[in-house]
């Protein structure tokens, strides 16, 4: 069983910046992708951004030129969401997912941290 855990969040005024970070209790060579995701009140989870162990990116264009995600590996394997110029709309429960590598996958969850971005 991997555990993610996600830290950060919180409150900020429009325009504001916040960071994420999460790290997962499994070994570098399993994960195949880390990433986050977050879900509006009545609104279906969707992706914010992702990256792969060999660096590959994908982003939400809502967050594209606005947030940043990073990778560290040094110890447990980490990602960050570095969250700039934050928007009302950015405001959601955001959660942390590890994917493992191979055929079948298999997605793990940190347990969310509110991200809210209010004046």
């Amino acid at each position: 069983q991997v555990q993610v855990v996600e830290s950060g969040g919180g409150s900020v005024q429009p325009g504001g910046s916040l960071r994420l970070s999460c790290a997962a209790s499994a070994s570098l060579f399993s994960i195949y992708r880390m990433g986050w995701y977050r879900q509006a009140p009545g609104k279906q989870r969707e992706l914010v951004a992702t990256m792969t162990n060999g660096g590959n990116t994908n982003y939400a264009g809502s967050v594209k030129g606005r947030f940043t995600i990073s990778r560290d590996n040094a110890k447990n394997p980490s990602v960050y969401l570095q969250m700039n110029s934050l928007k009302p709309e950015d405001t959601a429960v955001y959660y942390c997912n590890t994917k493992l590598a191979g055929p079948n996958g298999v997605d793990y969850w940190g347990q969310g941290t509110q991200v809210t971005v209010s004046s």
